[in-house]
């Protein structure tokens, strides 16, 4: 299988161990990762603000990059879930390319049948599932079950873990208040769990929960559970 890796531009820019983590994870598992010089944003940030014309060359120049490809990975939700549901609908012709996009764990449990990367990471993890992943993918229990096999983990319940974190893209800027307010939530849910660690599917969220948890003085550490399933021995 011809596989290939879509950092996508949060990744790039400002969490570029995360790419490697997933790099590393699938090569431990005995899988070559290409990566595309070529490829650039997927054009969620235009689409969802209302700009969906100039999303379109964007759309079509990602299904022209990861064409060749049987598949491609990519570590963030919501990147994962523009690719998967509007693509078909904006660029008809991108739906082929569109369809073998995956989020990590979906490529993990669903196409490569993994459970146990082989991680071990002995801290205490509480996960916060992404709203792209839980409500728009339906990744459901395929993080936490990835997770739940590495050693070493104590992974612990969130309380009010399908709430959202308050970031929502530019919801976070249009809607401050109301943004702040579900972030406050999150991070004292967080906080509550004693966990050292928290986890997620996507690094825009757990940069916007880490913030608020820097700002409270809190020790707590967001971490993409990528990182958390590429750590160990061996990797």
């Amino acid at each position: 299988m011809r596989l290939a890796l879509f950092i996508t531009c949060v990744n790039d820019l400002v969490y570029p161990a995360t790419g490697e983590a997933v790099v590393r994870l699938l090569r431990r598992l005995g899988h070559a990762v290409e990566f595309p010089g070529a490829q650039t944003c997927c054009g969620q940030l235009h689409a969802n603000s209302g700009y969906r014309d100039e999303a379109l060359p964007l759309v079509r120049h990602y299904a022209e990059v990861f064409a060749p490809y049987d598949a491609v990975v990519t570590p963030s939700g919501s990147c994962a879930a523009m690719v998967r549901e509007w693509y078909p609908r904006l660029v008809p012709e991108a739906a082929d390319v569109a369809a073998r996009t995956y989020e990590l764990s979906e490529l993990l449990t669903d196409v490569l049948g993994v459970t146990d990367t082989g991680a071990s990471y002995p801290h205490r993890v509480a996960y916060h599932p992404t709203c792209h992943g839980m409500r728009v993918l339906g990744l459901g229990e395929r993080p936490l079950r990835l997770l739940r096999a590495v050693r070493g983990i104590d992974l612990v319940p969130l309380p009010g873990a399908e709430e959202c974190c308050g970031f929502g893209g530019t919801f976070a800027l249009k809607n401050a208040g109301v943004s702040a307010a579900m972030l406050a939530d999150k991070c004292r849910a967080a906080e509550s769990t004693g966990a050292d660690v928290l986890a997620a599917a996507d690094n825009s969220c757990l940069a916007h929960i880490g913030g608020g948890l820097s700002r409270a003085g809190s020790g707590l550490r967001t971490v993409h559970y990528a990182e958390i399933l590429a750590a160990g021995e061996g990797s």
